[in-house]
């Protein structure tokens, strides 16, 4: 699972229909902020999903 190739040419092109003359390129911007959401999520996910999270969790019996 991933972004095709060209999502961040098709995210700049977004970005201009919506924010005109903000010249905003994906590269560098859009691209740290995708790898820092990925590496947040991975953190999250690791302590939902029982691996390393020292007995964090979510209990469905009792919602909590």
């Amino acid at each position: 699972m991933g972004f095709k190739a060209s999502y961040l040419n098709e995210l700049e092109r977004m970005l201009e229909k919506v924010l005109h003359h903000a010249m905003l390129k994906a590269k560098p911007k859009l691209e740290l902020r995708i790898r820092t959401l990925k590496r947040d999520w991975t953190i999250v996910y690791d302590m939902l999903s029982g691996k390393d999270n020292s007995g964090f969790g979510w209990n469905e019996h009792r919602q909590s």
